[in-house]
This record gives structure tokens, sequence and C-alpha cells, in this order.
């Protein structure tokens, strides 16, 4: 019998791996399909993670609902019909209706949503019903494991997390996303076999008790007897010594230097004022309270997630890889958080959490952007401490087995909620990346009270709120007196935020009190602002964050425009300065020089410049040229067209200038065969390219719009990326001709910024003139190296890491 019970486990096990594994592959892969349709925005996967969040709450309620109302036969025969449906909608691909259905103007997320539901909709949504409903059928097959089966969850998150780490390392380098779809299609096939073999063995067993409804099953069931309802509660599993919370309700504290007594961590939990309810035949109810508050734990770790993306993905690129590193930092703490062995135990996390939380609130508030390394690591290290946190106290928190589907339930809404505030609310209600802090607070009033801490008393929740009110009093105060008597920046910063932090950790075991010191300091320290720079105009689309400020007190007064963290263009307001293109751009720059080859000897007057910016590239035309901009960003387009803000289209264009909403790829497509003599690749989220536009499908689209002598310009100045390889790479594999300016002294006079920009051409005698500067170097391609695709590209082979 243990045999079979251990074979019966392993099968359940090797299911739900497999399902999860389904689960999470299949994300990256249609974010990717999707990805070149909206410009390679990081948005694209937040508003994806928002969808696939959702479709698993209605697997959850789908389980929910079924194990609850129907008997075992019943549930087999529906989740069969399901799964077989599912099957005939394959393969997973993007449909040319769906690419013709792009949007140019507005926000894109309801027509991203709408795709995503047609094109994976029923295939994701009969795939995340499996795991709450197997470890349903798993309880019910009275195994001695089955008495606690969340550690199923754990197998489950594997799953998940081999499926995630190995689409950027394995399958995305391999496979092209055909081949990647009818790969998926197989192993869904594998997994019904799987799926039939845990229904066959289920109902085996239960024929053999003769039983045909599972415990708690319909509306006619009956309730177990109080013997069951004490097993099932106070089930205690075997490795851990650990016991589902026991229907007495518990208070949020806990205590620091606790060691476990009988399974529990003595002081963690305790009895509260409002205890949870039992009925009349010893069975474990639940409070709303705990609902909510198993919401709230799953709602932080989610928004987080996507946070750290969201900052991934503007500053660096957007691509799998990326995508996947915090998703499966957030599946790995739900591994360790529900496994039978605890490592990190919740008292543990919590103890920590304050610390870490007061270190990233002073690395985020420098608004620091190098070295890019220590950031990374920074924003993970407290994603992966707060979630650890959440998730150790929600599965100390798990209820009874009776309630798992419920539980997981709960959890998925919080999981949706976090989504859909990060991917819809708040870019509707903030102008920046508001949530990010908001959520780090959150995480931080979530925690437990110490059990040794005093209990609330009316004074204690008096000071609960007037101690954060002091701090941000005093945080206000120190700016401004910074902002008087202070030049020096960095130090003002210091000052502002420094010692506001080190009073609010004082009250780190009081989590309402600590949370909202914390919250103050970073409200209080938007009033240290730079003296020489105000801002005119901030906005936050789909597409991005844009700021525009404005020089105070300057003899040089100059507009700016930033997206995200990066300076996209910047404009003198001297009117006889106002039609020179700074920044980038600038004429003693290296794009001054191509223009300056260009004019010299055109290959025609049609000019395509793809990233509009603040149009400052506008003051390079001349009569007889006919422009075109290609942006992606009716705020940006906007903008730019603003007289009150900048003034190249309006004022400086000496040839018609047309502008072009959409992504480049797509509306170039529109354009005449060998229609430009010049195109130029200037396109940027914050400061990371959109990859999709430097493959070599986007190069031949490129090369099939470019007239014989003309010139292909790519900007590729990046903090992070090495991006020389790349389009050399590209320029090798379709025997072109490239050179390079690396244009990197820093404080030049004039308002020019450091800047890299490569040229392309089909023959040697096109680039002569450029050639003549030795500041241009040739650019070798290797052969042999992987050249960028669709289906393929690689950024730790060219991230600076210094």
């Amino acid at each position: 019998m243990p045999k079979r019970s251990g074979a019966l486990t392993v099968l359940y096990a090797a299911t739900l791996f497999a399902s999860a594994s389904l689960l999470f592959w299949v994300q990256p892969m249609l974010a990717k399909m999707l990805l070149p349709l909206l410009g390679g925005t990081p948005a694209v996967w937040n508003t994806c993670m928002l969808f696939f969040q959702a479709m698993l709450l209605a697997g959850y309620a789908y389980a929910l609902v079924i194990s609850k109302w129907l008997t075992l036969r019943q549930q087999v025969a529906v989740h069969a019909l399901l799964l077989v449906v599912t099957a005939l909608t394959f393969p997973i691909l993007i449909s040319e209706a769906t690419v013709r259905s792009v949007p140019r103007e507005g926000n894109p997320s309801l027509w991203l949503l709408w795709s995503l539901l047609t094109t994976v909709g029923l295939p994701f949504f009969a795939v995340s019903t499996n795991s709450p409903l197997l470890q349903k059928w798993f309880a019910e097959t009275r195994q001695e494991s089955s008495r606690d089966p969340y550690f199923l969850y754990a197998a489950s998150n594997a799953g998940s997390l081999l499926a995630l780490l190995s689409y950027p390392l394995v399958v995305e380098p391999r496979l092209t996303l055909g081949a990647q779809s009818r790969l998926w299609s197989l192993g869904y096939v594998l997994l019904l076999v799987l799926l039939a073999a845990c229904a066959f063995t289920l109902l085996r067993r239960q024929s053999k008790r003769g039983e045909t409804k599972p415990r708690a099953a319909s509306l006619n069931a009956t309730k177990p007897t109080a013997d069951e309802a004490r097993l099932e509660t106070h089930a205690t599993d075997p490795e851990t010594n650990f016991r589902p919370r026991e229907a007495t309700g518990y208070t949020e504290r806990y205590d620091g230097d606790a060691e476990a007594t009988g399974g529990v961590a003595k002081g963690e939990v305790e009895a509260s004022d409002e205890v949870e309810a039992n009925d009349k035949d010893g069975v474990e109810t639940l409070s709303w309270r705990r609902r909510l508050r198993w919401v709230a734990l799953a709602f932080v770790p989610s928004s987080l997630m996507l946070g750290v993306t969201t900052y991934f993905s503007t500053d660096i690129a957007s691509l799998p890889l990326l995508w996947v590193v915090p998703l499966s930092l957030y599946l790995l703490t739900l591994v360790f958080a529900f496994a039978r062995r605890q490592i990190f135990k919740p008292h543990t996390t919590a103890r920590v959490l304050p610390g870490v939380a007061l270190v990233f609130a002073l690395v985020y508030l420098s608004g620091a952007t190098q070295p890019v390394w220590l950031l990374i690591c920074s924003h993970l290290f407290f994603f992966v401490v707060a979630a650890m946190a959440c998730h150790a106290l929600l599965a100390a928190d798990r209820p009874a087995v009776r309630h798992l589907a419920e539980f997981y339930l709960l959890m998925s809404v919080g999981g949706v909620l976090g989504g859909l505030f990060n991917a819809l609310v708040a870019p509707m209600l903030f102008d920046t990346t508001l949530e990010y802090p908001l959520v780090i607070v959150l995480a931080c009033l979530l925690l437990p009270r110490p059990a040794a801490v005093r209990p609330d008393t009316p004074r204690e929740r008096w000071l609960d709120v007037g101690v954060p009110a002091t701090v941000a009093l005093l945080t206000l105060l120190i700016a401004l007196a910074v902002n008087r008597f202070v030049l020096d920046w960095v130090q003002g910063l210091a000052l502002v935020v420094g010692v506001p932090l080190m009073i609010s950790y004082l009250f780190r075991r009081r989590p309402v009190r600590f949370a909202l010191a914390l919250g103050a300091v970073m409200l209080g320290s938007g009033f240290h602002a730079d003296l020489n720079r105000r801002t005119l105009l901030a906005e936050r689309n789909f597409f991005g964050t844009l700021r525009v400020t404005e020089d105070v007190g300057d003899d040089q007064q100059q507009h700016w425009l930033y997206h995200g963290t990066t300076i996209h263009g910047r404009q003198s307001l001297a009117l006889d300065r106002h039609c020179e293109p700074l920044s980038y751009y600038h004429r003693e720059g290296p794009l001054g020089q191509v223009f300056k080859s260009f004019d010299t000897q055109p290959a025609n007057g049609n000019v395509a410049i793809v990233g509009l910016g603040t149009g400052a590239t506008a003051a390079y035309t001349r009569p007889g040229q006919n422009w075109t901009f290609y942006e992606i960003n009716p705020a940006v387009l906007r903008i730019a067209r603003d007289p009150a803000y900048f003034t190249y289209l309006t004022y400086c264009a000496n040839a018609p200038v047309a502008v072009a909403l959409g992504d480049a790829r797509l509306q170039l497509q529109h354009a005449p065969p060998a229609h430009y003599g010049l195109i130029v690749l200037d396109a940027f989220s914050s400061d990371a390219i959109p990859v999709h536009l430097m493959t070599v499908e986007a190069l031949d689209l490129y090369l099939s719009k470019l007239a014989a002598g003309g010139l292909l310009v790519f900007h590729i100045s990046n903090r992070s990326l090495d991006l020389h390889p790349v389009v050399a790479d590209l320029a090798h594999a379709r025997n072109l001709r490239a050179l390079g300016f690396d244009d990197t002294a820093r404080n030049q006079p004039g308002g020019k910024e450091p800047s890299q920009w490569v040229v392309m051409a089909r023959r040697p005698k096109d680039l002569q003139t450029l050639a003549a500067d030795t500041r241009w170097r040739p650019l070798e391609g290797r052969p042999g190296r992987p050249v960028w695709s669709d289906d393929f590209s690689n950024i730790v082979t060219i991230f600076k890491w210094r």
C-alpha cells in the first residue's frame, strides 16, 4: 500500500508539474508574438500578465464551483470535455486579422486583452484549472499525504519555474515561434494522458469505497463528522510537523526569537480578540477579515513583480529574459513558502523586511541610474524579501483542506488585483510610477506585530498616525532648508531622506507606524527638487512616462524632454539658437556628420526618421526634401507639436514633414520600395531600444525601402547594453558596410550629449565621406555568431557589467 500511495503521489506531482510548465511556457511565447505589434513597449508584458492572472482566477473559480457542486464522476466528465474542446483550437498563432486590427492611436490595452482572449484564452483557461482541481482530487484519495496536499503547490510552482527559465535560455534561441507553438501542442497531448491517469486512479479508488461524492462536494453532501473535521483541520505533515491553521483565528503578531513548538512558532500566532468561529460540528469557518488578508498578501508580490519588470523593460530592453527573471523569483518564493520543509519562517522574513525596505527606499528615492548591475540587484533583493515575507505569511495561514479551492481562488484574486492596479489603474491615476513606492509601503503595513509589543490602546493608535505625520513634517522642513542652503543635490538628498528614514526604523516593531512613516518620508522627499529646473508637464500612457522640464535661473535656458529616466532631447529658448539641434543630434556630433554626408551626395530627397522625440532632427531638413517621422506614442507627437514645449516641427522645418503614428515596422511596410535615401533608427523607450527594430527581419524591411546608394543609420546609445556587436552582425549577415562613431566625451559645450551612432550602406563608396574621418571606425561582424532575429536575441553577452 505505501508503494501504491507513493506512486500516486508521484503521478499527481508529475501531472501538476507538466500542467504548470505549459501554463508558464505559453506566457512569454505569446507576449513575444504580440510585442512587435505595439512597438516593443514594456506595458505589453504587464498587460499580458494581467490577462494571464485574470484567466488563472477564472480557472480557480471553475475548480471551486465544480468541486462543490458536482460529484467526482461529473467533475471528470466536465473537465474532460473542456480539455478536448480546447485541443481543437490549436495551434496558437497570431492571425492576420489580429495584425491588421492593431490600433494606431489611443490606449491599446483593451485591444491587447481582446487579442489575448481570442488567441490563447481557452487553452490558458483550461490548463489553469488543473492545479486547484488536481489538489482537490488528490485530497479525495484519502491516502496519508492527501491530508495536507498543499505540498503539491510547490511541485506546480517548480514546473512553472523550470518553464520560465528554460524559455529564454533553451527554447527561444533554438526554435522559431511557429515551432514553439507546435511543441506546446504536443506537450498538451502529454498532459491529457497524465490527467486521464489521475482521473482513472481517482474513480477506481472511489468505486472501491462505494463513494460517488467528494467530501463536502455538493449542496446535498452531508457535513463531515466531528472526527473527520478534526482530522481535516489538524492534519499534520509528518516531515515538518506543520498543521494548517486551527480554527481559532490569529493576531498579526510574532515573536522574533520564537522556536518551533508543536509545529507552530512559539508566539508567532496567538489567539486574538476576534476569534474565528467553528460550526456546531467543529468545522473551521473563515472570517471575511482573514479572506481579505489573503487577498492583500497576494496583491503585494504581484504588484511588486510588475513594478520590477517595468523598471527592467524600460531602462534595458523589453524581451523574455528580463520578463521571466522577476516572475521566476516570484514563483521561487511560492515554492519555498509552500514546501514541506520550511526554510524561511514567517517571523524571520518579517524581521528582515523593514531594514531592507529602508535601504531600498534610499536607493529608489535617489533616482540613481548607475551602476546598472547594482540597481538591478537592489530591486530584485527587495522584491524577493517582500514576496517571501508575504507568501510565507500566506502559507502559515493556509486553512483546512476543505477550504483549499477557496484559498487558491482568493490568492488568485489578489494576483489579479495587483496586475489590474499596475497595468490599467495606475497609468490612469498617476503621471509617474507612483504605484511602486505605494506597494512598498503596503508590504510593510501587512507585517505581523511582534508578540512582545504592547497591544493597541487609544494612545497607541493615535501615535500610529501622529508619529508618521511628525516624520512627514520633519522631512518637509529638512527639504526646504536643504533647498535654500545646500547646493549639492546628492548631499541634500542624504539629509532629506537619510535622517527621517533612520528615525522611521525605530518604529519597525509596529507595522502601521513604521509603514506610514516610510510613506511620509517618500512623500516629503518630493519637495527636495533640483532648484535649477522645474517641471512643465508630466504625462503617462501605455507607452511610458513623459516629462518636460525648463531651466530656471540660467542664462542658457532650455526645455528638456525625459522619457522615463532618460533624456530624449532638449531645445534652447534663445531666439538665435532655438533651431539648433542639441543633445544627441548636435551638428558637431556624429549625426551632424551623417547629414553633411547625405546632403553632399543624396540618393534621393526622401528621409525616414523612426522616433520623433522633440523633433530636433527636423532642423536638418532642406528645401526639396520630404521627411516622414514614424512615432508610436501619440503623447510624444502632441508634445513635439506644442510650441509651449518645443518648436522644431513648427518653426524649424525647411521641408514638408509628415508623421505616421504606429509601430515603425508595421507602418514602413506601406512605403513604396526603394523610397528613402536615408533611414534613421532613433526609437527608444526610456533607455531601452525596441529589440524588434534591431533584428535581421527588420533590417530586410529597411533595405527594401532604401534606395540604391542610400544610408541606414542606427542610434545605439545605451547605459546598459553594448549594441555594437548586434549591428555589426546584422551588417555582416546582409553583406553591408558599417561605420561606428562613439562620441563619449562628457560635459561638452554647446548642448551636446555623448552619443553612439552606426551607419550602414551597400557599397564602400557610399560611406567614403564619413570614412575620411578617423573617428568613424569600421564594424566587423563575426562569422558564425547568431544574428538577432524575431525569434532570437541575447542580451547577456552584450550587457555592460561594469
